[in-house]
Protein backbone atom coordinates (compact mmCIF):
# COMPACT_ATOMS: atom_id res chain seq x y z
CA UNK A 1 0.00 0.00 0.00
CA UNK A 2 1.61 3.62 -0.79
CA UNK A 3 2.11 6.15 1.91
CA UNK A 4 -0.96 8.25 0.76
CA UNK A 5 -3.38 5.62 0.66
CA UNK A 6 -1.85 4.10 3.89
CA UNK A 7 -2.42 7.58 5.97
CA UNK A 8 -5.91 7.90 4.32
CA UNK A 9 -7.30 4.62 5.54
CA UNK A 10 -5.46 5.45 8.98
CA UNK A 11 -8.18 8.76 9.00
CA UNK A 12 -10.71 7.12 7.85
CA UNK A 13 -13.23 6.70 10.89
CA UNK A 14 -12.39 9.61 13.76
CA UNK A 15 -14.05 9.37 16.84
CA UNK A 16 -15.74 12.39 16.16
CA UNK A 17 -16.37 15.23 13.87
CA UNK A 18 -14.25 18.18 15.63
CA UNK A 19 -10.55 16.86 15.86
CA UNK A 20 -7.93 19.32 17.83
CA UNK A 21 -4.32 18.19 16.59
CA UNK A 22 -1.29 18.37 19.37
CA UNK A 23 1.17 19.58 16.81
CA UNK A 24 4.66 20.48 17.82
CA UNK A 25 5.93 21.26 14.30
CA UNK A 26 8.07 18.04 14.08
CA UNK A 27 7.82 16.12 11.41
CA UNK A 28 5.21 13.55 12.96
CA UNK A 29 2.74 15.67 13.92
CA UNK A 30 3.11 17.90 10.69
CA UNK A 31 2.09 14.89 8.55
CA UNK A 32 -1.09 14.63 10.84
CA UNK A 33 -2.29 18.02 10.98
CA UNK A 34 -1.64 18.12 6.86
CA UNK A 35 -3.01 15.20 5.94
CA UNK A 36 -6.34 15.87 8.69
CA UNK A 37 -6.46 19.27 6.92
CA UNK A 38 -7.53 17.12 3.77
CA UNK A 39 -10.50 14.96 5.63
CA UNK A 40 -13.77 16.19 4.64
CA UNK A 41 -16.71 16.67 7.44
CA UNK A 42 -14.35 17.27 10.12
CA UNK A 43 -13.92 20.99 12.49
CA UNK A 44 -9.55 21.11 12.67
CA UNK A 45 -7.77 23.19 14.94
CA UNK A 46 -4.45 22.94 16.26
CA UNK A 47 -2.68 23.48 20.30
CA UNK A 48 1.08 24.13 20.18
CA UNK A 49 2.80 23.57 23.25
CA UNK A 50 5.71 25.70 24.27
CA UNK A 51 7.37 23.71 27.37
CA UNK A 52 10.51 26.59 27.28
CA UNK A 53 13.27 23.87 27.14
CA UNK A 54 14.97 25.09 24.42
CA UNK A 55 16.64 28.66 23.78
CA UNK A 56 14.54 28.39 19.95
CA UNK A 57 11.22 27.56 21.61
CA UNK A 58 9.42 30.83 20.29
CA UNK A 59 11.16 30.21 16.75
CA UNK A 60 9.53 26.77 16.92
CA UNK A 61 5.82 28.34 17.64
CA UNK A 62 5.98 30.81 15.54
CA UNK A 63 7.05 28.08 12.90
CA UNK A 64 3.68 26.66 13.78
CA UNK A 65 1.61 29.92 13.62
CA UNK A 66 2.85 30.43 10.00
CA UNK A 67 1.88 26.89 9.09
CA UNK A 68 -1.38 26.69 10.19
CA UNK A 69 -2.00 30.04 9.04
CA UNK A 70 -0.94 29.08 5.86
CA UNK A 71 -3.32 25.66 5.79
CA UNK A 72 -6.05 27.98 7.16
CA UNK A 73 -6.10 26.06 10.51
CA UNK A 74 -6.97 27.65 14.16
CA UNK A 75 -4.11 27.39 16.60
CA UNK A 76 -3.61 27.91 19.79
CA UNK A 77 -0.45 28.18 21.88
CA UNK A 78 0.54 27.55 25.40
CA UNK A 79 3.20 28.14 27.10
CA UNK A 80 4.03 25.68 30.47
CA UNK A 81 6.18 25.50 33.02
CA UNK A 82 8.08 21.89 33.05
CA UNK A 83 9.11 20.54 36.63
CA UNK A 84 11.24 17.81 36.91
CA UNK A 85 11.06 17.36 40.17
CA UNK A 86 10.79 13.54 41.28
CA UNK A 87 10.85 12.69 37.81
CA UNK A 88 12.84 12.66 34.56
CA UNK A 89 12.20 15.52 32.21
CA UNK A 90 10.33 13.78 29.25
CA UNK A 91 8.02 12.50 31.68
CA UNK A 92 7.67 16.49 33.31
CA UNK A 93 7.27 17.67 29.82
CA UNK A 94 4.58 14.70 28.97
CA UNK A 95 2.79 15.51 32.04
CA UNK A 96 2.94 19.30 31.64
CA UNK A 97 1.89 19.08 27.77
CA UNK A 98 -1.05 16.36 28.57
CA UNK A 99 -2.33 18.87 31.08
CA UNK A 100 -2.43 22.05 28.95
CA UNK A 101 -4.18 19.41 26.52
CA UNK A 102 -6.70 18.35 29.22
CA UNK A 103 -7.20 21.99 30.34
CA UNK A 104 -8.45 22.99 26.58
CA UNK A 105 -10.23 19.86 25.02
CA UNK A 106 -13.94 20.51 24.77
CA UNK A 107 -16.34 18.42 25.17
CA UNK A 108 -16.78 15.90 22.70
CA UNK A 109 -13.54 16.99 20.75
CA UNK A 110 -10.57 14.32 20.24
CA UNK A 111 -6.94 15.42 20.27
CA UNK A 112 -5.20 13.63 17.67
CA UNK A 113 -1.75 12.38 18.42
CA UNK A 114 1.44 11.90 15.78
CA UNK A 115 2.69 8.77 17.55
CA UNK A 116 3.71 6.06 14.98
CA UNK A 117 4.54 2.23 14.92
CA UNK A 118 8.65 3.09 15.99
CA UNK A 119 7.28 5.15 18.75
CA UNK A 120 5.00 2.48 19.82
CA UNK A 121 8.22 -0.21 19.87
CA UNK A 122 10.48 2.55 21.95
CA UNK A 123 7.78 2.20 24.50
CA UNK A 124 7.09 -1.31 24.73
CA UNK A 125 10.90 -1.51 25.03
CA UNK A 126 11.57 1.63 27.71
CA UNK A 127 8.07 -0.78 29.68
CA UNK A 128 10.01 -3.88 29.56
CA UNK A 129 12.95 -2.56 30.86
CA UNK A 130 10.96 -1.10 34.21
CA UNK A 131 9.36 -4.34 34.72
CA UNK A 132 5.82 -3.28 33.34
CA UNK A 133 3.48 -6.17 33.40
CA UNK A 134 0.32 -6.74 30.99
CA UNK A 135 -0.93 -3.58 31.16
CA UNK A 136 2.06 -1.42 31.14
CA UNK A 137 3.13 -3.75 27.83
CA UNK A 138 0.06 -2.61 26.14
CA UNK A 139 1.62 0.38 25.39
CA UNK A 140 -0.11 3.38 23.66
CA UNK A 141 -3.43 2.25 22.68
CA UNK A 142 -5.05 3.60 19.57
CA UNK A 143 -8.37 5.51 21.44
CA UNK A 144 -9.15 5.79 24.93
CA UNK A 145 -11.43 8.74 27.15
CA UNK A 146 -9.43 11.76 27.67
CA UNK A 147 -10.74 14.76 29.35
CA UNK A 148 -14.39 15.92 28.02
CA UNK A 149 -13.60 14.00 25.31
CA UNK A 150 -11.07 11.24 23.18
CA UNK A 151 -7.55 10.71 22.68
CA UNK A 152 -6.66 9.37 18.99
CA UNK A 153 -3.36 7.92 17.69
CA UNK A 154 -4.53 7.21 14.25
CA UNK A 155 -1.10 6.52 13.24
CA UNK A 156 -0.03 3.85 15.68
CA UNK A 157 0.05 1.08 12.98
CA UNK A 158 2.08 3.21 10.45
CA UNK A 159 6.14 2.88 10.50
CA UNK A 160 7.83 6.52 10.76
CA UNK A 161 9.43 6.03 7.03
CA UNK A 162 5.56 6.33 5.73
CA UNK A 163 4.77 9.94 7.62
CA UNK A 164 8.44 10.78 6.58
CA UNK A 165 7.53 9.59 2.49
CA UNK A 166 4.21 11.88 2.69
CA UNK A 167 6.27 14.79 4.15
CA UNK A 168 8.53 14.89 1.09
CA UNK A 169 6.23 13.72 -1.17
CA UNK A 170 4.16 16.81 -0.36
CA UNK A 171 6.82 19.37 0.05
CA UNK A 172 6.38 19.73 3.78
CA UNK A 173 8.06 22.23 6.37
CA UNK A 174 9.51 20.82 9.95
CA UNK A 175 11.23 21.57 13.24
CA UNK A 176 14.10 19.10 13.78
CA UNK A 177 14.48 18.78 17.71
CA UNK A 178 18.15 19.01 18.43
CA UNK A 179 16.82 17.38 21.69
CA UNK A 180 15.70 14.30 20.08
CA UNK A 181 19.58 13.28 19.60
CA UNK A 182 20.55 13.27 22.72
CA UNK A 183 22.14 10.42 23.73
CA UNK A 184 21.52 11.01 27.72
CA UNK A 185 17.79 10.24 27.08
CA UNK A 186 16.89 6.63 27.37
CA UNK A 187 13.83 6.88 24.45
CA UNK A 188 16.57 8.09 22.10
CA UNK A 189 19.27 5.66 23.20
CA UNK A 190 16.98 2.97 22.17
CA UNK A 191 15.94 4.85 19.05
CA UNK A 192 19.74 5.58 17.65
CA UNK A 193 21.27 2.37 19.21
CA UNK A 194 19.46 -0.29 20.67
CA UNK A 195 16.46 -0.66 17.69
CA UNK A 196 18.88 -0.24 14.52
CA UNK A 197 21.26 -3.03 16.72
CA UNK A 198 17.81 -5.22 16.86
CA UNK A 199 16.75 -4.32 13.29
CA UNK A 200 19.83 -5.68 11.64
CA UNK A 201 20.14 -9.29 13.71
CA UNK A 202 16.48 -9.42 14.08
CA UNK A 203 14.72 -7.80 10.78
CA UNK A 204 11.13 -6.53 11.62
CA UNK A 205 11.62 -6.38 15.21
CA UNK A 206 9.92 -2.87 15.46
CA UNK A 207 7.04 -3.91 13.87
CA UNK A 208 6.63 -7.18 16.06
CA UNK A 209 7.44 -5.01 19.27
CA UNK A 210 4.07 -3.24 17.95
CA UNK A 211 2.55 -5.95 17.23
CA UNK A 212 3.34 -7.21 21.06
CA UNK A 213 1.75 -4.12 22.27
CA UNK A 214 -1.70 -4.81 20.46
CA UNK A 215 -1.86 -8.50 21.71
CA UNK A 216 -0.96 -7.29 25.19
CA UNK A 217 -3.63 -4.78 24.42
CA UNK A 218 -5.93 -7.45 23.95
CA UNK A 219 -5.14 -9.28 27.14
CA UNK A 220 -5.37 -6.33 29.01
CA UNK A 221 -8.86 -5.99 28.13
CA UNK A 222 -9.65 -9.53 28.97
CA UNK A 223 -8.35 -9.04 32.36
CA UNK A 224 -10.13 -6.06 32.50
CA UNK A 225 -13.59 -8.03 32.04
CA UNK A 226 -12.69 -11.38 34.22
CA UNK A 227 -11.03 -8.70 36.98
CA UNK A 228 -14.40 -6.70 37.00
CA UNK A 229 -16.31 -10.03 37.88
CA UNK A 230 -13.86 -10.84 40.59
CA UNK A 231 -14.06 -7.42 42.22
CA UNK A 232 -17.68 -7.47 42.73
CA UNK A 233 -17.06 -10.43 44.62
CA UNK A 234 -15.41 -8.38 47.11
CA UNK A 235 -17.26 -4.68 46.92
CA UNK A 236 -18.63 -3.61 49.17
CA UNK A 237 -22.00 -1.86 48.87
CA UNK A 238 -19.80 1.53 48.97
CA UNK A 239 -17.79 0.62 46.07
CA UNK A 240 -14.88 2.63 48.02
CA UNK A 241 -15.01 -0.52 50.26
CA UNK A 242 -13.64 -3.86 50.21
CA UNK A 243 -14.07 -6.70 52.33
CA UNK A 244 -11.04 -8.16 54.13
CA UNK A 245 -12.22 -12.04 54.70
CA UNK A 246 -13.31 -12.17 50.66
CA UNK A 247 -10.05 -10.96 49.44
CA UNK A 248 -7.29 -12.73 51.98
CA UNK A 249 -9.41 -15.96 50.20
CA UNK A 250 -7.97 -14.88 46.56
CA UNK A 251 -4.51 -15.50 45.57
CA UNK A 252 -1.83 -12.53 45.66
CA UNK A 253 -1.48 -12.32 41.73
CA UNK A 254 -5.45 -11.65 41.88
CA UNK A 255 -5.52 -9.37 44.96
CA UNK A 256 -2.70 -7.42 43.42
CA UNK A 257 -4.78 -6.75 40.20
CA UNK A 258 -8.32 -6.56 41.93
CA UNK A 259 -6.46 -3.47 43.81
CA UNK A 260 -5.18 -1.85 40.83
CA UNK A 261 -8.59 -1.90 39.32
CA UNK A 262 -10.74 -1.06 42.41
CA UNK A 263 -7.97 1.94 43.29
CA UNK A 264 -8.14 3.28 39.67
CA UNK A 265 -12.00 3.23 39.56
CA UNK A 266 -12.24 4.89 43.05
CA UNK A 267 -10.49 7.62 40.87
CA UNK A 268 -7.53 7.53 42.60
CA UNK A 269 -3.75 7.36 41.70
CA UNK A 270 -2.43 3.56 40.70
CA UNK A 271 -0.29 1.56 43.35
CA UNK A 272 3.28 2.62 42.90
CA UNK A 273 5.40 -0.57 43.11
CA UNK A 274 6.68 -0.27 47.16
CA UNK A 275 2.71 -0.38 47.69
CA UNK A 276 1.69 -3.12 45.71
CA UNK A 277 4.50 -5.24 47.33
CA UNK A 278 3.37 -4.33 50.85
CA UNK A 279 -0.11 -4.98 50.13
CA UNK A 280 -0.46 -8.56 51.07
CA UNK A 281 1.50 -8.34 54.14
CA UNK A 282 -0.85 -5.41 55.10
CA UNK A 283 -4.01 -7.35 55.04
CA UNK A 284 -2.95 -8.98 57.75
CA UNK A 285 -1.88 -6.48 60.60
CA UNK A 286 -4.36 -5.46 62.70
CA UNK A 287 -7.25 -3.78 62.03
CA UNK A 288 -7.23 -0.74 63.53
CA UNK A 289 -6.97 3.17 63.04
CA UNK A 290 -3.23 2.83 62.55
CA UNK A 291 -3.64 0.44 59.79
CA UNK A 292 -3.37 2.58 56.86
CA UNK A 293 -1.28 2.07 53.37
CA UNK A 294 0.07 4.85 51.42
CA UNK A 295 1.53 6.45 48.47
CA UNK A 296 1.20 9.37 46.66
CA UNK A 297 -2.24 10.47 46.40
CA UNK A 298 -3.88 8.02 47.63
CA UNK A 299 -4.11 6.17 50.97
CA UNK A 300 -6.09 2.75 52.48
CA UNK A 301 -7.58 2.53 55.53
CA UNK A 302 -8.94 -1.05 57.50
CA UNK A 303 -11.78 -1.46 60.15
CA UNK A 304 -12.70 -4.69 61.47
CA UNK A 305 -13.19 -6.43 58.02
CA UNK A 306 -13.67 -3.47 55.57
CA UNK A 307 -10.77 -1.54 53.80
CA UNK A 308 -11.23 1.96 52.69
CA UNK A 309 -10.14 3.75 49.27
CA UNK A 310 -9.36 7.54 49.78
CA UNK A 311 -7.69 10.45 48.97
CA UNK A 312 -4.98 11.38 51.80
CA UNK A 313 -7.17 12.69 55.13
CA UNK A 314 -6.28 16.01 56.33
CA UNK A 315 -5.24 16.40 59.82
CA UNK A 316 -8.72 17.28 61.95
CA UNK A 317 -8.78 20.91 62.83
CA UNK A 318 -10.04 21.51 66.21
CA UNK A 319 -11.07 24.36 68.86
CA UNK A 320 -13.85 25.61 66.40
CA UNK A 321 -17.62 26.84 66.79
CA UNK A 322 -20.02 28.02 64.02
CA UNK A 323 -23.74 28.99 64.12
CA UNK A 324 -25.96 27.51 61.51
CA UNK A 325 -29.23 28.08 60.63
CA UNK A 326 -29.69 25.71 57.95
CA UNK A 327 -30.59 28.03 55.26
CA UNK A 328 -27.65 27.66 52.69
CA UNK A 329 -24.75 24.74 53.06
CA UNK A 330 -22.09 25.22 55.52
CA UNK A 331 -18.84 24.54 54.86
CA UNK A 332 -16.58 23.33 57.74
CA UNK A 333 -13.06 23.58 58.63
CA UNK A 334 -10.41 21.28 56.86
CA UNK A 335 -11.13 17.90 57.49
CA UNK A 336 -14.92 18.34 58.44
CA UNK A 337 -16.92 18.01 55.17
CA UNK A 338 -20.30 20.36 54.68
CA UNK A 339 -23.19 20.38 55.73
CA UNK A 340 -26.42 20.91 54.06
CA UNK A 341 -30.65 20.11 54.59
CA UNK A 342 -32.59 19.08 51.77
CA UNK A 343 -34.23 20.91 50.56
CA UNK A 344 -32.60 23.75 52.03
CA UNK A 345 -35.08 25.57 55.21
CA UNK A 346 -34.10 28.11 57.66
CA UNK A 347 -34.68 26.59 60.98
CA UNK A 348 -36.16 28.24 63.72
CA UNK A 349 -33.43 28.29 65.88
CA UNK A 350 -29.94 28.45 64.88
CA UNK A 351 -27.53 25.44 66.20
CA UNK A 352 -24.38 25.07 67.08
CA UNK A 353 -21.89 23.03 64.50
CA UNK A 354 -18.73 22.06 66.88
CA UNK A 355 -15.97 19.04 66.36
CA UNK A 356 -16.44 16.49 69.24
CA UNK A 357 -14.66 17.11 72.30
CA UNK A 358 -14.88 13.77 74.27
CA UNK A 359 -17.60 12.61 76.69
CA UNK A 360 -20.73 13.71 74.35
CA UNK A 361 -24.32 11.99 74.75
CA UNK A 362 -27.00 11.64 72.75
CA UNK A 363 -31.02 10.90 73.70
CA UNK A 364 -31.53 7.91 70.91
CA UNK A 365 -35.20 7.32 69.82
CA UNK A 366 -37.06 5.27 71.44
CA UNK A 367 -34.81 5.01 74.45
CA UNK A 368 -35.27 6.16 78.00
CA UNK A 369 -31.81 6.94 78.55
CA UNK A 370 -28.63 8.80 76.88
CA UNK A 371 -26.21 6.78 75.73
CA UNK A 372 -22.14 8.00 75.14
CA UNK A 373 -21.48 8.79 71.31
CA UNK A 374 -18.26 7.45 71.73
CA UNK A 375 -20.22 4.05 71.92
CA UNK A 376 -23.24 4.68 69.63
CA UNK A 377 -20.53 5.42 67.04
CA UNK A 378 -18.69 2.04 67.56
CA UNK A 379 -21.92 -0.08 67.37
CA UNK A 380 -22.84 1.27 63.98
CA UNK A 381 -19.45 0.62 62.61
CA UNK A 382 -18.25 3.72 62.15
CA UNK A 383 -14.56 3.89 61.09
CA UNK A 384 -12.10 6.24 63.58
CA UNK A 385 -10.77 8.63 61.46
CA UNK A 386 -14.60 9.57 60.49
CA UNK A 387 -15.30 9.46 64.15
CA UNK A 388 -12.62 12.01 64.46
CA UNK A 389 -13.68 14.29 61.72
CA UNK A 390 -17.97 14.47 62.55
CA UNK A 391 -19.35 17.62 62.90
CA UNK A 392 -21.87 17.81 65.95
CA UNK A 393 -24.95 19.53 65.69
CA UNK A 394 -25.67 21.48 69.35
CA UNK A 395 -29.00 23.03 70.56
CA UNK A 396 -29.37 26.48 72.33
CA UNK A 397 -29.87 24.51 75.69
CA UNK A 398 -26.37 22.49 75.07
CA UNK A 399 -28.44 19.17 74.02
CA UNK A 400 -26.71 17.14 71.49
CA UNK A 401 -28.64 16.90 68.28
CA UNK A 402 -26.86 15.11 65.92
CA UNK A 403 -23.34 14.04 64.82
CA UNK A 404 -23.36 14.66 61.13
CA UNK A 405 -25.88 12.25 59.43
CA UNK A 406 -24.49 9.27 61.19
CA UNK A 407 -26.53 9.41 64.06
CA UNK A 408 -29.92 11.75 65.14
CA UNK A 409 -31.30 12.19 68.73
CA UNK A 410 -34.81 11.62 68.96
CA UNK A 411 -35.24 15.67 69.16
CA UNK A 412 -33.78 16.27 65.63
CA UNK A 413 -35.86 12.96 64.32
CA UNK A 414 -38.85 15.17 65.62
CA UNK A 415 -37.42 18.68 63.72
CA UNK A 416 -37.00 16.26 60.80
CA UNK A 417 -40.68 14.83 60.62
CA UNK A 418 -42.05 17.78 61.40
CA UNK A 419 -40.32 20.13 58.92
CA UNK A 420 -40.10 17.10 55.94
CA UNK A 421 -35.79 18.34 55.89
CA UNK A 422 -33.16 15.90 55.62
CA UNK A 423 -29.81 16.36 57.34
CA UNK A 424 -26.81 15.50 55.12
CA UNK A 425 -23.36 15.55 55.74
CA UNK A 426 -20.60 15.35 52.32
CA UNK A 427 -17.33 14.19 54.07
CA UNK A 428 -15.31 15.75 51.58
CA UNK A 429 -14.20 11.77 50.00
CA UNK A 430 -17.65 11.16 48.29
Amino acid sequence: MSHANAIRAALAHPPSARIVVGYSGGLDSTVLLHALAQVEGIALRAIHVDHGLHPDSATWAAHCERTCEGWGIALESVRVEVTAAGKGIEAAAREARHAAFAQRLEEGETLALAHHRDDQAETVLLRLLRGAGTHGLAAMRPLRAFALGWLWRPLLALPRATLEAHARAHGLDWIEDPANARLQHGRNRLRHEVLPLLERHWPGARAALARAARLAAEDARRLDALDAQLLAGVQGADPRTLDVAALVRLDEPVQRALLRVWVTGCALPPPNAAAFDAFRGWLSQRADAAAVLRWPGAELRRYRSTIYAMAPLARPVHGWQLQWDGATALRLPDGFGRLALVPAAAMARSVTVRPRAGGERIALPGREHTHALKHVLQELGVPPWTRRRLPLLVAADGELLAAADRVRSARWVRLERESGMRLRWHDGHD
